[in-house]
């Protein structure tokens, strides 16, 4: 036979295809244990809600009231005899005077505006005075201000903008509740993780990852258009969303 028909063997292919063998078989092995650990990874992320009812415990009212007169003299008196009939309203109400408090005075000339000429004498001055009433006794405040109607008897002119829109009622005591609802909610949450681990023949392992949520105070009944703070009633509710491992 001609040697020349046989081609010479390169001993330098040998080690080049151990290498090559060498790295796919570690690279099946690899992926194969990538898979293996995903499967063995499994997780259920739940949600868990606890909710309770309280009451507010802190109310501010504002009262906001304005007088007129064609004399800065004559609007401040008007302004005084609204202050009047204001202050002894809250009195019989059953506030206290330091639960009473004048925020503030606004005078304006309309004169000095660049239509007065536009206003008439008699309300060239505009005092508008803000009084805010502070109470822990939120049905008091609620009382007081559905019974407001007697001071428009008595010749009180309230502004109608926001500012005197009625009372605000605040709930104070969240801290007090963060724990046992934060408990509740986790429990709840493990529960819907129970079911769900037995339904697909599993049981429920540690928490892998836990995200407390918002405590939110909402009004008790929700009502469009409406600010949930005039309600007296409220709800406090937390939703909790924790991430399990599932084992088996």
């Amino acid at each position: 036979m001609d040697n020349k028909l046989i081609p010479a063997f390169d001993s330098k292919l040998i080690p080049a295809a151990v290498l090559a063998i060498g790295i796919a078989s570690a690279g099946f092995f690899a992926g194969h244990g990538l898979v293996k650990s995903r499967l063995g990874f499994r997780t259920v992320t739940v949600k868990g809600l606890a909710e309770r009812s309280v009451k507010a415990d802190l109310g501010f009212w504002p009262i906001k009231f304005v007088a007129t007169g064609p004399s800065l003299a004559d609007a401040r008196a008007s302004l005084n005899s609204s202050n009047v009939a204001v202050q002894n309203y809250l009195k019989a109400q059953g506030f206290a005077p330091a639960d009473i408090s004048v925020q503030n005075i606004q005078v304006q000339d309309k004169w000095a505006d660049s239509y007065g000429q536009q206003v008439s004498e008699g309300v060239r001055y505009v005092l508008t005075e803000n009084v805010m009433v502070r109470s822990t006794d939120v049905n008091k405040i609620s009382t007081a201000s559905s019974g407001i109607a007697a001071l428009i008897d008595q010749g009180v002119i309230f502004s109608s903008d926001s500012y005197s829109a009625g009372p605000t009622f605040l709930f104070t005591k969240l801290n007090d509740l963060k724990p046992v609802l934060l408990t509740e909610a986790t429990r709840r949450a493990r529960d819907a993780a129970q079911q769900f681990a037995q339904q697909s023949g599993a049981r429920v392992g540690g928490i892998q990852n836990a995200n407390q949520g918002v405590i939110e105070v909402n009004p008790a009944v929700e009502i469009p258009n409406e600010s949930g703070e005039k309600q007296i009633d409220k709800t406090v509710r937390v939703v909790t969303t924790i991430t399990y491992f599932i084992k088996g």
